[in-house]
Formats: C-alpha cells, sequence, structure tokens
C-alpha cells in the first residue's frame, strides 16, 4: 500500500483512502485545522448576529459569506452545497437561494493550467484537434470548466477540462467527512435509519463516477439511446477521439437555460410546452427505463429554439432495478388513490421500511401527513410539499431514505422547482398523472396488466369512476389513443393470462343486482369520437389475423367460456 497515491485511485475505495492517510497524518489534520478554522468564524458570525440582535438585516450577508466559504474549501464542499441548495427541509430559504449559485457561479481556473491538460491528454497540440477555442471558459462548475471550440473538421463543441490534482483533494475531505461522521452520527438530531458513514461512501461513489469523463461519455450515449424515438429531447454527441478520463469533447448545444423564462419567451417558444417535456422525460427516465439524471439543476437542462429539451452534464446519475421500478409505480398510484395501508407496504418494498417493521401504526400517520399535502384536490399534489411534511414522519418513525431515492427525490425536487419557475401555477400532476394513466392503460407487460387491476379493482369491487378518471386524464395532452388499448385489453381478456379478469369484469357488469348500463354508456360517451369504423375494422382483421396464428382450437374454448358466464349473469335480476 505504500506504493500508493490518492491521483492513482480510479474509483471510490474508503478502506485504501484511509489506510493512505493513516500514514500521512500531517497531510489530514492541516487540512481538518483549516475545514474547522473556516466554519468556526462563520458560526461565530451567526452568534454574534444573535448578540447584536442583527439576524434578519445581516441574513443576505451570512448567506453570501457561506457561498464564499463552500467555494473556498474546494471541490468536494461545492458539492455539499449543491446537493443543499436542492434540500429547502434542510436549509433555510436565504440560504438556499444563494447555495443555488454553486450550480453554474463559480471562479474558473487558469486558463494556461487548463491548456496543459488539454494537450497531455489529448498528446498532441490544441492546434490538431480544434480550429476554435474560447480564450476563456464559457462555464465553470465544481469539477472543471467548458471551453467553447470547433474542430479541425468543422464541428461546434464543447470542450469539458477537469479542474487540476481533483482526486486529491477529494479522497483527503472524504476521508475527513468520514471520519467525522462516525465520530458525530450519535450526538446529531438524526433519525437516518442507517450509519451516517453509507451517506458518504455514496457522496464518494458518485463523486468519483462524476470525475470520470469516459463514465460520463458511456452514460451520455446510454441516456442518447434511451431516448432515440423521443423527437423532442436532444442528448449531445461524444467525439470519443478526443475525450479521455480528464478531458470531454462533445456536441456544442444552443439553447436557453429553463428558468430564464424571459428569453424563451421571445425566442417565441411556450414554457408550458417546455415543463411538459422535462416532466415527461423525467417519468420516463424513472418509470421505463430506470436510468436517470441525477443532477438536472437548471445549468444542466436547455430549451432549445426548435423546441426540443436538451440534457447536458452526465456524470452523475443512477439505474433502477426493474422491481423497484413497478414498486414506485404502486406508490405513485396508492398515494394519488389514498389508499395508506397499500402505501405503507410499498414503503417496505421501496427500502423506506424494513421488512419487520409494524406497519399498523404508521398508516394512520400516513393518512394524517399525506392525506393534508395531496389535499381534496389531486392537482393540490406536488412533491416539494409531500418532502416537506414527510420529514416530519422521519422523526418519529423508523424511516430511513435509500441513497438511491435520495437522489430522486432530490431529482424530482429540483425538476418541479424548475417547473415553477416558467409557471407558478405548475402542478406537477397535471402532467405526470396523464402519463401514469397512459402506461398503467397501454399495459405493455404483465406487471403493468396487474397494477392496473388493482387500480380498478377495490375490496372486490370494480371501480368505474377511476376507469372513467384514468381514461378522461390519460387524454388530456392529445397523445392517448384508446383503439389500441382496447385492442390490447381484448387481447388479453381472451388470454389464459385474463381468465381472472373475465369473471371479474360479468361480476362488474352485473354487481349490486342491476346491469351497469350508466357506466358503459359514459365510458362509452368517452371513447366514441376516437374510434372510426375504418379503424375498428383494421383492429378487427390484426385480431383475426393473430387468433388465427394461435389456432382456432385454442382460443374458441376461451371465447365459449366468456359467453356462456355472461349467460348465467343474465339471470340475475335488474
Amino acid at each position: 500500500m505504500g506504493q500508493y497515491q490518492p491521483a492513482q485511485l480510479k474509483r471510490y475505495n474508503p478502506e485504501a483512502i484511509a489506510r493512505h492517510y493513516r500514514y500521512r497524518p500531517w497531510l489530514a489534520w492541516g487540512r481538518l485545522l483549516r475545514i474547522i478554522w473556516s466554519f468556526a468564524g462563520f458560526i461565530l458570525s451567526l452568534k454574534w448576529d444573535e448578540w447584536q440582535n442583527q439576524v434578519e438585516q445581516n441574513r443576505g450577508k451570512r448567506a453570501t459569506q457561506l457561498r464564499q466559504l463552500l467555494t473556498s474549501l474546494g471541490p468536494t464542499f461545492i458539492k455539499v452545497g449543491q446537493a443543499l441548495s436542492t434540500r429547502p427541509d434542510l436549509i433555510r430559504k436565504d440560504f438556499l437561494e444563494e447555495l443555488v449559485k454553486l450550480q453554474d457561479q463559480l471562479p474558473a481556473f487558469d486558463n494556461a493550467i487548463a491548456y496543459a491538460i488539454l494537450e497531455k491528454e489529448l498528446d498532441c497540440p490544441i492546434s490538431a484537434v480544434y480550429s476554435e477555442l474560447s480564450p476563456s471558459p464559457v462555464a465553470a462548475a465544481s469539477l472543471g470548466q467548458v471551453y467553447r471550440g470547433r474542430l479541425i473538421s468543422g464541428e461546434e463543441v464543447a470542450v469539458k477540462v477537469q479542474r487540476p490534482n481533483l482526486r486529491p483533494i477529494l479522497t483527503l475531505d472524504l476521508y475527513l467527512m468520514r471520519w467525522a461522521a462516525s465520530w458525530l452520527a450519535p450526538w446529531l438530531p438524526l433519525n437516518l435509519g442507517h450509519d451516517l458513514t453509507l451517506i458518504v461512501d455514496e457522496f464518494g461513489t458518485k463523486l468519483f463516477e462524476e470525475i470520470d469523463y469516459i463514465n460520463e461519455s458511456r452514460n451520455a450515449e446510454k441516456f442518447a439511446h434511451n431516448f432515440r424515438n423521443d423527437p423532442q429531447v436532444k442528448v449531445p454527441a461524444i467525439y470519443w477521439r478526443y475525450t479521455s478520463s480528464r478531458v470531454l469533447t462533445l456536441e456544442w448545444i444552443n439553447g436557453l437555460k429553463l428558468t430564464d423564462t424571459t428569453s424563451i419567451r421571445a425566442a417565441g417558444l411556450d414554457p408550458e410546452a417546455i415543463i411538459q417535456i422535462a416532466v415527461t422525460a423525467g417519468l420516463r427516465q424513472l418509470l421505463e427505463f430506470g436510468f436517470f439524471h441525477a443532477d438536472p439543476h437548471p445549468g444542466n437542462l436547455f430549451a432549445m429554439p426548435d423546441g426540443r429539451m436538451a440534457y447536458i452534464d452526465f456524470g452523475m446519475m443512477d439505474q433502477l432495478e426493474e422491481t423497484s421500478k413497478e414498486n414506485l409505480v404502486d406508490a405513485l398510484v396508492h398515494l394519488v388513490n389514498k389508499d395508506y395501508l397499500d402505501l405503507a407496504t410499498d414503503f417496505v418494498n421501496l427500502g423506506f421500511l424494513t421488512a419487520d417493521t409494524n406497519i399498523e401504526p404508521i398508516v394512520p400517520a400516513l393518512e394524517a401527513v399525506l392525506g393534508d399535502a395531496i389535499g381534496k384536490n389531486v392537482g393540490d399534489f406536488n412533491f416539494k410539499t409531500i418532502t416537506d411534511e414527510f420529514s416530519e414522519l422521519m422523526y418519529e418513525y423508523p424511516f430511513r431514505v435509500p441513497a438511491k431515492f435520495a437522489l430522486i427525490i432530490r431529482s424530482l425536487v429540483t425538476q418541479e422547482g424548475i417547473a415553477l419557475s416558467l409557471n407558478p401555477n405548475f402542478k406537477i400532476v397535471e402532467v405526470g398523472y396523464p402519463y401514469i394513466a397512459r402506461r398503467l392503460l397501454t399495459g405493455e407487460s404483465p406487471q403493468l396488466r396487474r397494477r392496473l387491476l388493482n387500480v380498478l379493482f377495490k375490496d372486490g369491487k370494480f371501480q368505474w369512476q377511476r376507469l372513467e378518471n384514468l381514461i378522461a386524464i390519460a387524454r388530456t395532452d392529445g397523445n392517448f389513443d384508446v383503439l389500441p388499448t382496447a385492442q390490447m385489453g381484448l387481447q388479453f381478456l381472451l388470454s389464459e393470462e385474463g381468465k381472472f379478469l373475465r369473471r371479474q369484469l360479468v361480476l362488474a357488469l352485473t354487481e349490486d343486482d342491476r346491469l351497469h348500463t350508466e357506466e358503459v354508456q359514459r365510458l362509452w360517451d368517452l371513447v366514441k369520437d376516437d374510434i372510426k369504423p375504418n379503424r375498428l375494422i383494421d383492429v378487427a382483421i390484426r385480431l383475426l389475423t393473430e387468433f388465427s396464428r394461435e389456432g382456432v382450437a385454442a382460443i374458441l374454448p376461451r371465447a365459449t367460456a366468456f359467453v356462456n358466464l355472461g349467460d348465467s349473469a343474465s339471470g340475475i335480476t335488474h
């Protein structure tokens, strides 16, 4: 281990880092004293304001002081500040507004150093690669800075260059944070549900992934592949020939920050349309692909002149397993439908509660807190309110926030904040729930079909109003076509998998000793304009073709059983 140097560590390894600094205590203590001295001065300033009764008049001054303090301590603390800037439940508003500046208003490092890193990493003179390169960076971030340039071949590019000596700085700070976490955790008034050092380790793992530009380039290409059929989302192309672990060359994006409402409107773009793209793209990442952008702050999202929305900076990404995606859909549906017992079970499945937790006393608490947050109208739902209200439960019940879901919550709250800056009356459910409704109604997987049944049947009874609401909500943005859904539903109904549904459907049509013709009529009125005779003929031909492949012998018994069920139900009095 004696040959190890922090700059050589490619992945975060807390044990290796601890061994290194254990034999070099002078490095650790020197840095620790600087950190303590810096924060001691800030805390004394806050106390002085209290003693002098000047807290209110110095709020802005202290917020600026905190931002400058984090900036002076370097990249690790800037990243901590960026994370805190999306946590209104932890940071007061005036500090929050100042910490937001850490996302894209940071000092750049010397151009000569940046150019030297470029030539070393590309192993050639800058002029051999770029015909143009801006004399100073166009943006400076916590881990690197960006230049605007043009390749010799003519393509306009963004060139991202990493800050010098980054790994040694990060490893030392993470070592001290982890050491402090192990000592401070018992004294902090936090109900985290797990060791505080695990939070530091998750932070360290993500930081090391973020400073590897090869990893970021792979993330960008995977993200682009997921959205390859979406004409509304733009991902910049990567120029691999001019990319290394410390230099990234990618397609230049001409766009406007999503928070720049004035410029967006001046460009003739509709902020509402941009909001819809952003929210739908965010939900697709979580619920379809499972691969999501964990840092969608305003500096990483742009509205393009042609109406598309562009993502940049793919250093901080994460992956959701299939079961987590399904459980997330369950939780959203149960939350909107106010099924709090099922929601408590979802929290166990998602890892917010351990499997041995007694959820009975938690259910009324969820109802009390989340019921108020959602409000009487589903349109009042927003993630900021939910996270604020939910934080109260963290101190009373054994909830923990899994690291992966901390990133998801941060991502959702950040995107909602951007949308609110474009439209103060924005309600995420107005865009989000139609998407979820379409996903449930199209039911392209057995898991989604099962979830649709869970929504439509409650306590053994068919929820006609929920089906009407789902169809009405799914059609609100004009992208939902009821006919393919009806075709898929009929195929499912006649399949072996739909055996239970056939029986339930007959019971639903005849429950409470009457035929539910009014409900059926309302559903027909809702969809009749979408179902034209020529389209019905096309669907019928496709169904017949598909059934012929299975064989009439396989289909006939199912169809006969379905008819027999109908005959047996007809004896029930109206």
